[in-house]
């Protein structure tokens, strides 16, 4: 990214948590039948190989609000035993049900890579592709992506659970539900009954979360790369000090009014503009840390950092950690070492390495594995 004299010309990339996600809108209505009508199912053979179960990844659809939403159900082939189960939840921006995301250049698995570590310990998963994602596609919303906001996205995950705890060899009194970055905000959102009626939740899983309020974290991120660039010579004082001023003001007149004015110069409208507005004010609404506060003191939760994390760092993390503290101790937090945001073990976190064949963290697996044994 790179800030130029002239306005509106300063592009503003990899802000990934908080500034991808209005595209990704959902609807839903909460499901409580098995597969709801209307509703396909088909197998294929999973890439797990644990030698003592064999699992396969079970493609299902439910409709919601006049859309179908696509999922993958990760489950045993033989399902005589009820197993626990973990609703995945991916993160910002077009990001489907494996963690990957049509603005990337190629494949980064999160998502998926969760899921064959959970059904390595013996726990099903859920993982869905969100509105403007994926199969699930925009629907109604095609026409009109200003109107999402986070109601359909709180509608989603909620539906998405319900389906997930009546399916069948699902243990519905161990269910779990890991968020990866933002999908952090709305596990968290279910876990203290804002998303809407659900079942209990038995665990939590806090990957990289949306560790402060929207708006907060995107004015942190914006700062950072202004004054990335002043240091690199690339941009005056002036200008940095301007585009400060104009995020400022943009911030404001959202956080009162719910608008954003047109054309926001220097490229803050690639992120502030009508079509995010909805979603922003109405997510902004949400302190993650007053959230954590209220997650029942029984719920055992898995936070994780990491100091090569571009997007979160430690720091902002510990104010979800301050919460939950609050609340009692009744959660792990893991830092991890070298790991960029997907994940991945790279030292650099670098964004552009998101797609690359890294490995995923031995770290994070070690310490999951833990964590599911003895949760769930």
């Amino acid at each position: 990214m790179q800030v130029s004299q002239r306005k509106g010309t300063w592009s503003l990339k990899r802000l990934s948590i908080a500034a991808a996600s209005l595209c990704a809108g959902l609807m839903m209505a909460i499901l409580v039948g098995s597969i709801a009508p209307g509703a396909t199912t088909t197998t294929t053979a999973s890439h797990v190989t644990d030698p003592s179960f064999k699992w396969i990844d079970e493609n299902v659809s439910f409709p919601s609000g006049g859309v179908t939403v696509y999922a993958t159900f990760r489950h045993p082939v033989e399902d005589s035993n009820q197993v626990p189960a973990v609703l995945l939840i991916a993160g910002s921006g077009p990001t489907d049900r494996n963690g990957n995301s049509a603005v990337e250049p190629g494949p980064i698995n999160t998502l998926k890579t969760l899921a064959d570590w959970l059904s390595e310990d013996g726990v099903a998963s859920l993982r869905y592709d969100k509105l403007g994602s994926g199969k699930t596609g925009l629907g109604p919303y095609a026409t009109k992506v200003d109107a999402i906001g986070i109601e359909p996205f709180e509608q989603e995950s909620a539906a998405a659970l319900n389906f997930l705890a009546v399916q069948k060899g699902v243990n519905e009194k161990l269910l779990a539900v890991f968020g990866h970055s933002e999908g952090a905000l709305f596990a968290l959102l279910l876990a203290t009954g804002h998303a809407g009626k659900v079942p209990a939740i038995h665990a939590l899983g806090l990957f990289e979360p949306l560790p402060s309020r929207y708006l907060d974290l995107i004015s942190v991120q914006v700062k950072a790369q202004i004054a990335a660039q002043l240091e690199a010579g690339a941009i005056t004082k002036k200008l940095a000090a301007t585009v400060d001023t104009t995020l400022k003001s943009a911030i404001r007149r959202l956080r009162a009014t719910g608008t954003v004015a047109p054309n926001l110069a220097y490229g803050l409208d690639t992120i502030l503009n009508a079509s995010t507005a909805k979603f922003l004010y109405q997510a902004d609404q949400f302190d993650p840390q007053a959230l954590a506060r209220a997650v029942p003191a029984t719920t055992p939760v898995l936070v994780t950092c990491s100091n090569a994390d571009r997007q979160v760092s430690c720091n902002q993390v510990g104010r979800i950690v301050k919460g939950l503290f609050a609340a009692g101790e009744h959660y792990q937090l893991v830092h991890l070492v070298g790991v960029d945001h997907v994940l991945k073990v790279d030292p650099t976190g670098s964004a552009t390495n998101y797609t690359k064949n890294l490995p995923f963290s031995p770290a994070l697996r070690t310490a999951l594995k833990k964590f599911v044994t003895k949760s769930l």
